[in-house]
């Protein structure tokens, strides 16, 4: 069984940004033109064998920049331990290239990530809106969303809610 920190830098000492250990927890900061050839490495590497991708999540972290992370979460079922590779996209052109070559489990989730967050896939075999109709304006996630909300109807704001609510007139 390899060191992951370790095997990942050597292989790819110019593509690795970070390490960060945080209470058991290993992310490698990759460099976002190489995220493919790392996690073909990871799964295809004697020692690695992450063979399992269990998600890929969006974060925005508005204003700052880079603007955007997609992190991969990946499971090795033979050695049962985790990885997290995380890729940082900024906010003028957020676009990694699709890991669904590799694990075919990213499809849905890269879909998801696209369409809340609007972060580019590039290669992706189908993305489109997954969560969201085709033409809804703009990705719900990001921090820069205008929110939509209603005002909670308290007893001591019942009759004024009340007429705003949109009831069925006889």
């Amino acid at each position: 069984m390899l060191d992951p920190v370790e095997a990942i830098t050597n292989a790819f000492p110019d593509a690795i940004q970070d390490v960060i250990e945080f209470r058991g927890e290993i992310t490698l900061v990759v460099d976002s033109d190489r995220i493919v050839s790392v996690c073909r490495f990871c799964r295809d590497t004697k020692g690695l064998e992450y063979n399992f991708l269990s998600d890929v999540s969006g974060v925005d972290y508005y204003p700052q920049e880079p603007r955007f992370a997609v992190s991969y979460h990946l499971y090795s079922m033979v050695h049962n331990r985790s990885l997290r590779l995380k890729v940082y996209l900024p906010s003028d052109n957020p676009v990694v290239s699709s890991v669904t070559s590799i694990y075919p489990a990213a499809n849905w989730s890269e879909r998801e990530v696209y369409d809340l967050f609007g972060v580019y896939f590039t290669d992706h075999p189908d993305l489109r809106r997954l969560l969201m109709p085709e033409g809804w304006d703009g990705h719900p996630l990001r921090k820069d969303y205008p929110l939509g909300y209603e005002t909670v109807q308290f007893s001591f704001n019942f009759d004024e809610i009340d007429r705003h609510k949109p009831y069925a007139r006889e």
